[in-house]
This record gives structure tokens, sequence and C-alpha cells, in this order.
């Protein structure tokens, strides 16, 4: 008599195994937008629309406005439910993505930028509130390792699609290409619902509560020192080192295949040593690499500090998680929100003032990361959380 089959483990029920690919489909979409728009941006900036440091540092600024009118989803939920919400989101960052290359101007980037942004962070926000519903505290890290993974694999492809295509193609015609599939997958997503009953219901109203004070913290400085390589630290091989298109995006897939096999790992280790281990080694090597990154005039070493700082900054999924462990199911949601917004506060002023900076010196605006960093140390010495419950299994992908 042939054993019984073994019991399915919890992670891959049906119905989570509907929301992991549903997450997975669209995560996949969101970086084909967002990294197609950040290999293309600087190059199309300095070369169609002649942008210097200052206007690239200013729609940097605009492109995180929509990040700090996240808060706003929490009544958009009022009205449709999370994963309707998202799908719209990703339709809404490939529309913006299909017109960038129409409009090589600082309004008609602002614009474009606009769109594009407000659909990408408002999928991003309600990403991580339903993963964090619908997956465990043990099962959530690997989760979002998971999905990393399929981001850094994405964006390899997206990388990949625009060395090839930089050869037939200019950019409206790269930039129109991204955005359908973009659109597409959006337009996907509307035609599903992986969503079930056991999920906690969500409080549809803002959420600040003072236990949450250390959270919001350690995701304002997040924001604020993200900010600074986000918005400077490509523009810095630019303009310094005259990096071309096939350069950067060349830096782009060595660094996307590097965190492919670091993500899932990171998530194990969440489980086994804990979020305030792994900040304090991120934000150990984030100073020293701002440190290095303005003083060095090695093309080199500054890729490679580069790739490492998008390796550590993975480790931002432990602040996300670390919520999970202290917060009450059903804030989530708003929480998620929330600190999106707080994220951004700072993100929205940062590039403007990096911009400034960067007209009288460069190496103020790393160091500037540097402190950032510092303060973020300092914060997540702080995390406390309850033991861990045991790690649960997961059957191979």
């Amino acid at each position: 008599m042939p054993k019984p089959a073994p019991p399915t483990p919890p992670f891959v029920s049906a119905q989570a195994r509907r929301m992991l690919i549903f997450l997975i489909v669209l995560t996949a979409a969101s970086q084909i937008g967002m990294q197609g728009w950040i290999t293309l941006f600087n190059n199309f900036a300095v070369e169609r629309a002649g942008f210097g440091g200052f206007e690239v540092g200013l729609v940097q600024s605009v492109r995180e406005i929509p990040g700090f009118l996240s808060l706003l989803v929490v009544y958009v939920l009022l009205v449709l439910p999370e994963h309707r919400v998202a799908a719209l989101a990703i339709t809404a960052l490939g529309v913006g993505v299909g017109l960038t290359g129409l409009f090589p101007s600082f309004w008609g980037l602002t614009l474009t930028t606009l769109v594009m942004s407000f659909g990408f962070h408002y999928f991003e926000t309600l990403n991580m509130s339903l993963t964090l519903q619908y997956f465990d505290r043990s099962q959530a890290p690997l989760v979002f390792g998971r999905l990393r993974s399929v981001t850094g694999l994405t964006n390899i492809a997206v990388g990949l699609t625009v060395l090839l295509a930089a050869r037939g193609f200019d950019f409206v015609g790269i930039y129109g290409m991204l955005g359908c599939v973009v659109v597409l997958a959006g337009l996907w997503a509307l035609t599903r619902d992986p969503s079930h009953a056991g999920a906690p219901v969500q409080r549809k109203k803002m959420v600040l509560r003072r236990k949450y004070t250390l959270y919001y913290i350690l995701t304002f400085l997040a924001g604020s020192r993200r900010q600074v390589f986000l918005a400077f630290a490509i523009f810095l091989l630019v303009q310094k080192f005259s990096m071309s298109l096939t350069e950067i995006t060349g830096l782009f897939i060595l660094n996307n295949a590097i965190n492919v096999v670091a993500n899932p790992l990171i998530g194990r280790a969440i489980n086994r040593f804990g979020e305030r281990a792994l900040l304090t080694f991120e934000y150990v090597i984030v100073t020293l690499v701002c440190v290095a990154y303005a003083f060095s005039d090695s093309k080199l070493l500054v890729c490679s500090l580069y790739v490492l700082d998008q390796l550590v900054i993975n480790f931002a999924m432990c602040i996300t998680t670390y919520f999970q462990k202290i917060g009450d199911p059903a804030d989530i949601s708003p929480t998620m929100a929330a600190g999106f917004t707080i994220n951004h506060i700072a993100a929205v002023v940062v590039p403007v003032l990096g911009g400034a900076l960067w007209l009288w010196s460069s190496k103020l605006v790393f160091l500037c990361g540097a402190g950032l960093a510092l303060c973020s140390l300092l914060a997540t010495q702080f995390i406390r959380t309850a033991p861990q419950p045991q790690e649960v299994k997961i059957a191979p992908s």
C-alpha cells in the first residue's frame, strides 16, 4: 500500500499560494517599471533633458512625494480591497513609465515621475501589508527574501533588455516597451482575487501608536539615508566618471545577480539572528561605504561600494518584520501606510538639500549619509522582540 502523501505545509496551502503568486507577479512588474526608469533616468536626464545635479535632485524629491502621501491609501481601502488597489497601482506605474521618454523636459519629467511614483509607492505599501497579513512572523521574512530575489531576477532581465534594446531603440521606445509590460501585468491582476477570510481584519483609519515609536524612527532614518545613494550614487558615476548607459546597466546586472542569491539567505538570517544583529551589521557597513564614497577617486572602488551598499540595503526588511513582532495584527495595513509616509518625510527633502550641497561639494552629500547611518546604528540598539516561534519549514520551490 502506498504511503499517504505528507500534509501540505501551511506556507504552500492553496490560499497562501494564490497570494504568493499574486505578489510575485506584481513585484516583478513593479521592478520592471522602477528599475527600467532608474536605469535610464540619469542618462536620459543628462543627455536629453540637459539636467545638472540640482535638477536631478529636485526631480528625485518630486518622485518621493507620492511616498509621503502613502498614508492616504487607507482612505482608498474604504472603497476597494487591498489586492484591487495594488493592481491599479501597478497599472498607474506602467502608464507613467511608458510616457517618460516622450517628455524630455523638467516639467515633463516631473509629471510622468509623479504618475509612475504614485503607482510604485502605493503598491509597495500594500505589498508589505499583504505579506504581513497572509504570512506569519516565521514565514514573512522568508517571503520577503523570496520577493526580493524576484526583484533581483527581474532587474537582471530589465538590465539585459535595456542593453539589447539600446542598440535599436531610443529612450522613447525603451520606456514605452517597459511601460506596456507593466500595464499588462496590472490588468492581469485586476482579474484575480487572492484574498481569503482568514486574514486579520484591518482598521480602515490612520493609526499612530506610542509603542511603535522605534519603528517610526528606524523607518524615518532608513528613508533618509537611502535617498542619498538613490539620488546621487549613480549620478556621481555618470557625472564624475562618465559611465555610459551600458556600463551603468552592467553594474545593475552584477548587483542584482548577487542579490538573487543573498536575499533568501537574509530572510533565513532574520529568523536565526534577529533584526537587531542584522541591522547593526548593515549600518556599520553603510557608514564605511559612505565615507569611502565621499573621498575615493577610483572608478572600480566606487562601483564596488555601490554594489556592497545595494546588498546590505536589503536588510531593511528587518524593520518591517520587527513591526510584525510588536504590532497588533489589525494595525498592519494602516501602519505600513504610515511607515511609508514617515519614510518619505525626509526623502522628499533630502534630494533637494543634497542637490544644493552638491553645488558646493559632492563629498558633503555622502558624509551626511554616513551621519544618518550612525543615527540608525544607535536607534537599532533599542530593538527588543519576543522570542521567535519555531521556524516553519517551507517546501522547495
